[in-house]
């Protein structure tokens, strides 16, 4: 069985009022993925801004 059928499992023998607080708690795990995922682009940002930089990075994209 897989994690999400074990999951669904779990939820569907949770009574209602406990519902919200795993709707809560799956919206934070999603937020601090989105925010990691975020955090990495802004810390790769100076290594790669070099390269941006460059005459011929500007020419490669002026037709957009």
């Amino acid at each position: 069985m897989s994690n999400k059928e074990l999951l669904l499992r779990e939820i569907e023998e949770l009574p209602d009022d406990k519902l919200r607080t795993v709707i809560n708690f799956v919206r934070e795990l999603k937020s601090r993925n989105s925010q990691e995922s975020l955090g990495i682009t802004f810390v790769s940002e100076p290594s790669l801004e070099k390269d941006w930089n460059k005459p011929e990075e500007d020419e490669a994209w002026s037709d957009l």
